[in-house]
């Protein structure tokens, strides 16, 4: 009998690849296919020809497409009469499989008015969504807390403090909260202080009927200063930006004595802004004091991407494994893309929203501009907030003066002026074409991270816990210096009511990496 073939060197280091990095050069290939789609600004649509750009095929079933057809596409659920190219399919369903499950385990389809999983006290100044957030995120910090040992969590990026406060007063924790705003740190302050006062009054009072959720009195530890990226963690603070009036504050883990001083500690973060997120995970990767990290990236756009000088951070990639992939680079737009809000997007099509008319607004807007000053390319223009309530003629008059032109010199109703506003619905159709991408992008992004922590031998895990319904960001990647399956086995009984979600969607196993 005829011995099997050797495999291929090719196939043989794809054999050799974890799931994770296979999974991180597929979407690499599909981003390389789709490079002109991923990088096109919807802005250039009239300007740039960008329907010209899609294969006939596409351009023929796309115009004739209705919004609720185009959410089905978006969300892979079919929709009414539709009938896509098979190429057109292929591609939706190859970014539809290579991103990483969005679902949450349990939560309402819709963001509660109140979470009755916060004591009143903790609501005080704290949006449904963000109310949401802290409390998920709070429950991974306290298993992570149970798991480790380590009681004291350095909150990096707090803001005005809604995490931290949550982490002290409602889980007992210590905590320090590290912002770089210094106004931010005061209004932090402020309100810890208006909860001691409110939890004062209330112990004073002798209620009968004791609180489901207690509170401690323990105030965070706030600290105006930023993260500097090539100091050792315990000298990890530089001074906030602006300086503040007062001298920066001592490093929160002892300065000189660090972990001897302090013991292990939790470090995370709530939407930690670009190079803030991979900067948390290298100080987490070379930094013993720091037992485990939970972190939740957002504003991929601001990751640095050039090459840096020796000692300084490069945003993305992080781990060898996808900067050694060819074709890995993610333009401005791309990374831009990978923060868009989908679920949004696919609710504004099922429901026919007006707010979709903005896109093809601001499109008409821009090859206006293009066609009386060529050098006025992207200007950032925001007529408002509620253009999509507007006429077109409304919305040019308040964005043409921005882009420092005379209303009254354009013609706002010529014949070239409606043939653009007629074909809104294909500027709505290429957006979705977009949207679908921008998961497969974050999915890369955040597997760069993993595999970072990987490579160096730590437990990680990407967890999608909050409901992206309203909290669009909502994978947080987990890591730690020991096991992690105690962690993550319950989190589903954390979820915050009891409700599945309204697609069913539930924990399972191959929604943690």
């Amino acid at each position: 009998m005829a011995s099997a073939p050797h495999p291929t060197p090719h196939l043989q280091q794809h054999l050799e690849q974890s799931p994770e990095q296979r999974r991180a050069a597929d979407i690499i290939r599909l981003l390389m296919l789709y490079r002109p789609l991923l990088d096109a600004f919807i802005i250039d649509f009239f300007t740039d020809g960008l329907w010209a750009q899609l294969p006939p095929a596409w351009q023929s079933a796309l115009a004739s497409a209705t919004p609720a057809q185009l959410a089905g596409l978006l969300g892979g659920r079919g929709g009414p009469g539709a009938a896509w190219p098979l190429s057109l399919l292929a591609f939706a369903a190859a970014a539809r499989g290579l991103a990483f499950p969005r679902g949450c385990p349990g939560g309402a389809p819709h963001p509660p008015c109140q979470s009755s999983h916060l004591h009143p006290l903790l609501r005080r100044h704290v949006k449904p969504k963000k109310q949401h957030e802290i409390q998920r995120l709070g429950k991974l910090l306290q298993r992570l807390s149970q798991a480790t040992g380590c009681k004291c969590v350095v909150d990096i990026g707090a803001g005005q403090g809604h995490l931290s406060r949550f982490l002290a007063f409602g889980l007992g924790l210590s905590v320090t909260a590290v912002e770089s705003d210094g106004r931010l740190v005061g209004l932090a302050e402020r309100f810890d202080q208006e909860l001691l006062r409110e939890l004062g009054k209330t112990r004073g009072l002798g209620h009968k009927r004791p609180s489901p959720h207690p509170l401690t009195p323990r105030a965070p530890q706030h600290v105006a200063g930023r993260l500097d990226t090539a100091a050792p963690w315990g000298e990890f603070l530089l001074p906030p930006n602006p300086p503040g009036p007062s001298p920066a504050a001592r490093n929160p883990l002892g300065g000189l004595g660090g972990s001897e001083d302090r013991g292990q500690v939790l470090v995370t973060g709530l939407h930690a802004c670009g190079d803030l997120s991979p900067a948390l995970l290298c100080h987490f990767a070379r930094s013993p004091a720091v037992a485990a990290v939970a972190l939740v990236g957002c504003c991929y756009m601001k990751l640095s991407t050039a090459p840096q000088p020796p000692g300084c951070l490069l945003g993305y990639p992080l781990s060898t494994s996808v900067a050694a992939l060819p074709g890995h680079q993610l333009s401005y737009r791309a990374r831009e893309a990978a923060c868009h809000a989908l679920e949004e997007y696919e609710g504004r099509l099922r429901g026919g929203s007006p707010h979709l008319r903005a896109h093809c607004y601001r499109a008409v807007l821009e090859s206006l501009i293009r066609a009386a000053d060529p050098t006025k390319k992207h200007l950032g223009l925001q007529p408002g907030r509620k253009a999509h309530t507007l006429s077109f003629p409304q919305y040019a008059h308040l964005g043409l003066p921005l882009a420092g032109l005379d209303p009254a010199g354009v013609l706002l109703d010529s014949e070239a002026v409606g043939a653009m506003l007629e074909q809104q619905h294909k500027v709505v159709a290429f957006c979705t074409l977009g949207q679908l991408l921008a998961p497969a992008v974050e999915t890369l992004i955040l597997l760069d991270r993993l595999l970072y922590l990987r490579e160096q031998g730590f437990h990680c895990a990407l967890v999608p816990l909050f409901n992206p319904r309203f909290s669009p960001r909502n994978l947080v990647l987990v890591a730690s210096r020991t096991l992690l399956a105690t962690v993550l086995a319950g989190l589903d009984k954390d979820s915050e009511d009891g409700d599945s979600s309204e697609d069913g969607d539930n924990s399972k196993d191959e929604d943690l990496w």
